[in-house]
C-alpha cells in the first residue's frame, strides 16, 4: 500500500465513480459483509482498478478505525482511484441512496397515527432487532478470540467482553468511555507486562450545559460516526439512552423501528441515526444527523489515507484494539437487553424467537429476518391483535 492514490492505466472518470458507487448504495443490502463483497467484485474482480493485496490491506485498516468500516472502505477505494474528488463523489454515491430511502420510510413508520398495518409491520420488525444484535456479536467472536492468543490474554478478553456487555445494558451513556478504557488497559498491559498497569484516565467528552436540541443531535451523531469501535450496533445503547430517555425524541418502540429500518435499507446501517434525527427535528434533523455521522469517515480517509500502511502495522494500535474489540462485542450483545425492554406486546416475544432461530440457529440473512418479522406483524394486525 503506497502513500498516494493508486496510478491506474487510465484515470477513472468521476462520472464512472459516481455511477458505480451509487449503484453500490442502491443494491448494498445486508450490511458490511455484503458491502465489502460487492466492492471487491467491482474494483478488483471486474475492473481490476486495485490489486487484491491492496484491497485486503484497505479492509484491514478501516477495521482499525472507529465508525462504519464498509463506508470508510468505499471512500478509501474511490480515493485511491481519483484522490479527494473521487472520495467525495464515491462516498456520497454510496451514502445518499440509503439516506433517501430511510428518511422516506421514516415519514411513514414514525407518523403520529400510522395505518394499522404499518404499525404492525413496525412492531414486528422491531421485535427482531435484539436477535440481530446477538447474531452480530456471535459472528465477531471467533477472530477476536483467536487474536487474544495466550491463556492470560484470553482471561482479560473475557473481562473486556463482560465490561462491554454490562456497560451496554446498564450505563449506556458511558459506553464509549468503557470501550476506550478497555483498549487503553490492554495497550498498557502489553507494553509493560511485568507490572500491573494503573487504570488509565479516560476523558469523557460532554455536551455543554444548555445546548440546544440540534447541538445535542449533532453530538449524538458525532459519537456514532467517530467513537463507535466495532460498527453501528456498538453505539445503539448510547443512541437509545439519548433518543428515548434523555431527550424523549422517540419511544422505545419507535427506536426499535429505527434500528430495523437501518438494517433493511441499502447502504450503511449507521443510517439508523438519520431516523433518530428525523424523530428529533424532521427531515432537516435527519439530514443533519447523517451529515455529522459520516463526516468523520471522510476525514479519516482524506487525512490518514497516505498513512494507512503504518497505522496497520503500529503495535500500540493493535494492542488497543485487542482490548477494545471484545468490549465492543460485549456491547453489541448487551444492547439486546435494553432493546428487549422496548418490546410492548407478548406476541412480539414470539417474533423475537422466530428471528433468533433464523439468525442464530439457521445462520440465515438479516434482511429476510426483519422483512419476515414485519410480515408477521402485519398478520397480527389483520388477525385483530394489538399493534398500538
Amino acid at each position: 500500500m503506497t502513500g498516494e492514490p493508486a496510478a491506474v492505466a487510465e484515470p477513472v472518470p468521476l462520472r464512472v465513480i459516481a455511477a458505480q458507487w451509487t449503484r453500490l448504495g442502491c443494491i448494498g443490502f445486508g450490511g458490511p459483509p455484503a458491502h465489502i463483497a460487492l466492492l471487491r467484485k467491482l474494483v478488483v474482480d471486474d475492473r481490476a482498478w486495485l490489486d487484491p493485496r491492496e484491497f485486503e490491506d484497505g479492509v484491514a485498516v478501516v477495521n482499525l478505525l472507529p465508525g462504519p468500516a464498509s463506508t470508510q472502505l468505499t471512500i478509501y477505494c474511490a480515493w485511491r482511484l481519483r484522490g479527494v474528488a473521487g472520495a467525495l463523489v464515491g462516498g456520497a454515491g454510496f451514502i445518499l441512496p440509503g439516506l433517501a430511502v430511510i428518511l422516506t420510510l421514516s415519514t411513514v413508520f414514525l407518523a403520529e397515527h400510522p395505518p394499522g398495518w404499518v404499525a404492525g409491520a413496525a412492531l414486528g420488525a422491531g421485535a427482531a432487532v435484539p436477535a440481530v444484535a446477538v447474531a452480530a456479536a456471535l459472528g465477531l467472536v471467533p477472530p477476536s478470540w483467536r487474536r487474544a492468543g495466550t491463556r492470560a490474554a484470553r482471561a482479560r478478553w473475557i473481562g473486556y467482553l463482560l465490561a462491554g456487555g454490562a456497560a451496554a445494558a446498564l450505563v449506556g451513556p458511558f459506553l464509549v468511555a468503557v470501550l476506550i478504557a478497555c483498549g487503553l488497559i490492554e495497550a498498557v498491559w502489553r507494553s509493560a507486562p511485568r507490572r500491573p498497569p494503573a487504570a488509565p484516565a479516560v476523558v469523557v467528552p460532554l455536551v455543554a450545559a444548555g445546548a440546544g436540541g440540534l447541538l445535542s443531535l449533532a453530538w449524538l451523531a458525532f459519537k456514532v460516526g467517530a467513537l463507535s469501535f466495532g460498527g453501528g450496533f456498538v453505539i445503539i445503547p448510547l443512541m437509545q439512552h439519548d433518543a428515548v430517555h434523555t431527550y424523549h425524541w422517540m419511544t422505545a418502540g419507535q427506536f426499535l423501528t429505527a434500528v430495523a429500518l437501518g438494517q433493511v435499507t441499502p447502504g450503511p446501517v449507521v443510517q439508523t441515526v438519520a431516523v433518530v434525527g428525523f424523530a428529533a427535528a424532521g427531515i432537516g434533523g435527519g439530514l443533519l444527523a447523517s451529515l455529522v455521522a459520516f463526516t468523520p469517515s471522510f476525514c479519516f480517509v482524506l487525512g490518514l489515507g497516505r498513512h494507512f500502511d503504518r497505522l496497520r502495522r503500529n503495535a500500540a494500535v493493535q494492542d488497543f484494539l485487542t482490548g477494545a474489540a471484545p468490549a465492543a462485542i460485549g456491547a453489541i450483545a448487551g444492547a439486546a437487553i435494553p432493546l428487549v425492554a422496548g418490546l410492548a406486546h407478548l406476541w412480539q416475544a414470539g417474533v423475537l424467537l422466530f428471528a433468533a432461530g433464523w439468525l442464530i440457529w439457521l445462520r440465515r440473512g438479516v434482511v429476510p429476518a426483519i422483512v419476515g418479522a414485519a410480515a408477521l406483524g402485519v398478520l397480527v394486525y389483520l388477525a385483530g391483535g394489538p399493534v398500538r
